[in-house]
């Protein structure tokens, strides 16, 4: 019986780990364990979800390569949120009185709303989520992968 996908949902943080300057192993490991994360995708494992706020911020990056590379990736191997907008932006406000900055909030409530675990190389948004018990599972992109049995 083949398993259904789990829903994933990588921030751009994450997504852009592979273009961050490779000199810390904290990096590498975490650049590694993203591209670990999106070839298992690619074999179908997971779905990765993709958001309007995601598509907006990959928009903005100011890096040619970087952002045409992001965009092929979501083009290629993305899968786009089809979520309750009335009730995303509704939970994305109520991050927002939380502390979360908006465009984080964003993520995190479409994250939520498409019941997707959350991926982030942000170490004060993820700390921030278990602070406040976000209703999927939010880590690291190694973590994941450890949790996963990725290899």
């Amino acid at each position: 019986m083949k398993k259904i996908p789990q829903y994933i949902y990588l921030d751009v943080c994450a997504l852009s780990r592979p273009f961050d300057e490779q000199h810390y192993i904290r990096i590498k490991l975490e650049t590694d364990a993203v591209n670990l994360i999106l070839s298992k995708v690619k074999e179908g494992r997971f779905n990765l979800l993709v958001s309007p706020v995601l598509i907006k911020e990959i928009g903005a990056i100011t890096d040619t390569h970087e952002r045409i590379e992001l965009q092929m990736i979501l083009d290629d191997v993305g899968m786009h949120v089809t979520a309750d907008m009335k009730k995303t932006r509704k939970r994305a406000e109520e991050l927002v009185m939380l502390g979360f900055g908006i465009a984080d909030a964003a993520h995190v409530a479409f994250a939520e709303i498409s019941s997707a675990q959350f991926i982030s190389c942000d170490d004060r948004l993820i700390k921030k989520c278990r602070d406040h018990n976000i209703n999927v599972w939010c880590g690291n992109p190694v973590f994941f992968c450890d949790k996963e049995g990725l290899r």
